[in-house]
C-alpha cells in the first residue's frame, strides 16, 4: 500500500476549506484515492496540493485561474520535453554527418 494522507488530516494541517480540496479534486487537478468514502492523497502528490494551496490562498488565484495555471504549466513541460527529443535527433544527425 502507498503511503497516503487523508483528505480530514490535510484540511487541518494545511488550514484549507474541505470545499477547496473536493474542488481540486473534481476538476481533475489533484488525483486521490478512495477507501471506505475517504480520500486520500498520496505522499507523492503531496506537492501538487501545496502549490496550488499557495497560489489559492497566498496569490488568491481562484480556481478557474489555478486550472489555467496547471495546464499551462503541463503544456511547457510537455514543448520542453518535445524540444529535447529534437535536440537530440539533430545532435544525432550532426554526428552521423560529421562522421562522413
Amino acid at each position: 500500500m502507498s503511503e497516503r494522507i487523508s483528505r480530514e488530516e490535510l484540511v487541518k494541517i494545511y488550514n484549507i476549506e474541505i470545499t477547496f480540496f473536493d474542488e481540486l479534486v473534481d476538476n481533475g487537478l489533484l488525483n486521490v484515492e478512495t477507501e471506505n468514502e475517504i480520500r486520500y492523497l498520496l505522499y507523492q502528490d503531496l506537492h501538487v496540493l501545496e502549490r496550488f494551496v499557495n497560489w489559492h490562498y497566498d496569490l488568491e488565484i481562484n480556481l478557474p485561474g489555478l486550472e489555467v495555471i496547471h495546464d499551462m504549466l503541463h503544456k511547457m513541460e510537455d514543448l520542453r520535453q518535445r524540444n529535447r527529443e529534437l535536440m537530440n535527433k539533430l545532435s544525432a544527425i550532426s554526428n552521423k554527418y560529421a562522421d562522413n
